[in-house]
């Protein structure tokens, strides 16, 4: 019996000193899957401008946009941006977007906040300094054009295999663009305003995008959207029925091509606007009304571009060098206030320092016919030399 005890007493203490160092043993070392990093770009330069008969030039830059992203394990994630830029010798700070994003699986994401729209390819992926290969944007596209930048919303995005082919997807459901009625802007009845924080009706614009990438290396890619909603404000009577339907097309071609010695970028993009007729009214002093008047509320824009870079050459100055081109043209409604017709073409000389860091040349040529601060059948036409220096970090 005493053997028995003496045995069992030995057993508690020895497991009790195992698990006293156990205890005592720090647990290995887990390295954290928390990241966070700062991103961006930033550009500075020069420019002169001919507008009309008279001549403009100034210094640019100071343009700030740092990124900031951060993932929370493999699935969580957050982006946003802010842009620091001077405005009329005042600094401007514009919140791009922020968004939380999570992993489903391998072909879905989901995401939701303030997002840049997946209307097309150009605002997306190619409005960035360091990434568009000209100086300015195309006419009617960028903040202040006839489609949408940003939205704050909730959105489905994802690719999908179809054997040698890839099909990218993306369905989304944003706060949508508002009409303006013209009553507090006269001269811009009608037109779409896209940054719509807080939504100014009940119902939620919906859209999406799909791009086809038919081939195994993924050079060429086809794409088309859609985006619409009601745009009228939900207490306004004359106005809180009208809808707006937006549609875009694009296309993008990059391949090395041994036979040019270099790569050759070609992209396109087509974006249709379609507003509901509605009337607006001219105003006197006092807000009476003066005349009332309607429109065909239809704009377009569009733009191609090609570049073309000889990363085959032997000399490494020379396959630094690229030569880009753009043609484009902005059509907005007849009868409108802020009726325009424009179109621009734009040639350049860009030297890649590193593949983040660019220098560009650029002449532009811009014919336009009216516009927001010009009267119907007004031309002025506006030749630029532009010379920028933008860096992606």
């Amino acid at each position: 019996m005493k053997t028995r005890f003496l045995l069992l007493t030995a057993m508690v203490f020895s497991v009790t000193i195992g698990f006293a160092q156990e205890a005592a043993t720090p647990e290995p070392y887990k390295p954290s899957k928390t990241q966070f990093m700062i991103r961006g770009y930033a550009h500075a330069g020069f420019e002169y401008k001919k507008v009309g008969d008279e001549v403009e030039t100034t210094y640019v830059g100071s343009s700030f946009a740092p990124i900031f992203l951060f993932k929370h394990g493999d699935r969580l994630l957050f982006e946003a941006e802010l842009t620091f830029s001077f405005e009329e010798n005042q600094v401007e700070i514009d919140f791009e977007y922020a968004n939380l994003s999570y992993v489903l699986n391998d072909y879905m994401i989901i995401r939701g906040g303030k997002f840049l729209l997946p209307f097309g390819t150009f605002i997306e992926r190619l409005h960035p300094a360091w990434v568009n290969k000209f100086t300015s944007m195309p006419l009617g596209f960028g903040h202040d054009g006839i489609a949408p930048a940003s939205g704050v919303g909730i959105e489905l995005r994802g690719a999908l295999p179809i054997g040698s082919a890839k099909l990218l997807y993306n369905i989304y459901s944003t706060n949508g663009p508002r009409l303006n009625n013209g009553l507090d802007e006269q001269e811009e009845a009608g037109l779409l305003h896209f940054n719509n924080i807080e939504d100014n009706n009940n119902n939620k614009a919906f859209g999406g995008r799909l791009g086809l990438l038919p081939f195994s290396n993924s050079a060429l890619e086809i794409g088309a959207s859609y985006y619409g909603g009601t745009v009228g404000d939900r207490n306004d009577s004359i106005y809180q029925d009208v809808r707006a339907r937006l549609y875009a097309f694009d296309f993008s071609f990059v391949r090395q091509i041994s036979a040019l010695g270099g790569i050759i970028d070609i992209k396109g993009q087509y974006n249709i606007s379609n507003v509901d007729d509605a009337t607006y009214f001219e105003l006197e002093e006092g807000d009476t009304i003066a005349s009332a008047y309607s429109f065909e509320n239809k704009s377009n824009a569009y733009f191609a571009q090609l570049a073309y870079r000889p990363t085959m050459a032997s000399n490494d100055v020379i396959k630094n060098f690229e030569l880009v081109g753009r043609y484009s043209v902005i059509a907005t409604p007849e009868g409108a206030l802020w009726e325009q017709q424009g179109t621009q073409w734009t040639v350049g000389l860009n030297y890649w320092l590193s593949w983040r860091t660019v220098f560009k040349l650029n002449y532009q040529h811009t014919l336009s016919e009216g516009g927001h601060d010009l009267p119907p059948g007004t031309e002025i036409t506006t030749n630029g030399l532009f010379v920028h220096w933008a860096m992606g970090f």
